[in-house]
């Protein structure tokens, strides 16, 4: 086992930024950046670009309660960027969804290489965890901002009256998905200190979401009060975060307590297990 030693800042932001490194200037990085730049141009173009009609269609809040449950979206019919109402609400559910998949790889493939012992000779087990968990979620700030300002730049071609405002709404929304986010990052920092693969790590966190909300649905069902264990999930908040119904404490304490409490388990484990 590695001689323990102490947190080093210098370190720490290394590993971090190998993440990004590895996501914006490798060459399976940029064909991930292809196909996810593809898939949201297709977004700005459409529900995006054509956000002021279908929000001001009479049927678009029962189109969205139907898809998404009843999650009261009066107070982003009167966000006057229509743009970012709808970004809001794509981004919300499709940005998780991403994370879990361009997460997979924290350390399970340094594990395959074997350079993960290698780097446990100059670095502590927390700083490599924690690294690649800043990392990923650095990478992922970096395509929130990006599509961000691309919507921004929608908004500006429609109505440049309302940049000033737009500004600060992408703002708002870039800090507080970056937050909601940040759980499910963590996860697969957990996930990467029990899996032996990429592809077995998305497995185990499709099975968490699944097989543990239907374990969670079932003991709720016979005793309500265990209706708490939901707090187990990233995203838990996410119908109410969803049509700004939660109080902003809750909407970034409740992520921000769950990171912390996976990397402490993901710790745990990972200074546990060998390399």
């Amino acid at each position: 086992m590695a001689t323990p030693l102490p947190i080093n800042m210098r370190r720490l932001t290394h590993i971090a930024g190998f993440e990004l490194v590895r996501m914006f200037l490798t060459k399976r990085g940029l064909i991930a950046l292809a196909a996810f730049a593809l898939v949201w141009l297709i977004i700005l173009r459409y529900p995006i670009g054509q956000a002021v009609s279908i929000i001001s269609a009479p049927d678009f809040e029962q189109l969205a309660r139907d898809i998404s449950g009843s999650i009261g979206l009066s107070k982003l019919l009167d966000w006057p960027e229509s743009e970012f109402a709808m970004y809001w609400l794509i981004a919300l559910y499709s940005f998780p969804l991403f994370a879990i998949f361009i997460c997979s790889d924290q350390t399970v493939g340094d594990r395959e290489r074997g350079t993960l012992r290698f780097l446990s000779l100059r670095s502590t087990r927390f700083e490599i965890l924690f690294g690649r968990f800043l990392g990923q979620l650095a990478v992922l700030a970096c395509l929130v901002g990006i599509t961000l300002i691309a919507t921004l730049a929608v908004l500006g071609f429609r109505e440049p009256s309302l940049l000033a405002g737009g500004f600060f709404r992408a703002l708002s929304i870039f800090l507080t998905l970056v937050v909601t986010l940040s759980p499910f990052v963590a996860l697969m920092s957990l996930i990467n200190t029990i899996a032996r693969s990429s592809r077995l790590a998305i497995v185990l966190a499709i099975l968490y979401f699944a097989g543990g909300g239907i374990v969670v649905g079932i003991l709720a069902w016979q005793i309500p009060a265990l209706n708490a264990l939901d707090y187990l999930f990233p995203g838990v908040n996410s119908e109410l975060l969803a049509g700004q119904n939660l109080p902003i404490m809750t909407a970034l304490g409740v992520p921000l307590l769950q990171s912390v409490a996976l990397i402490a388990i993901g710790h745990r484990i990972f200074t546990r297990s060998s390399l």
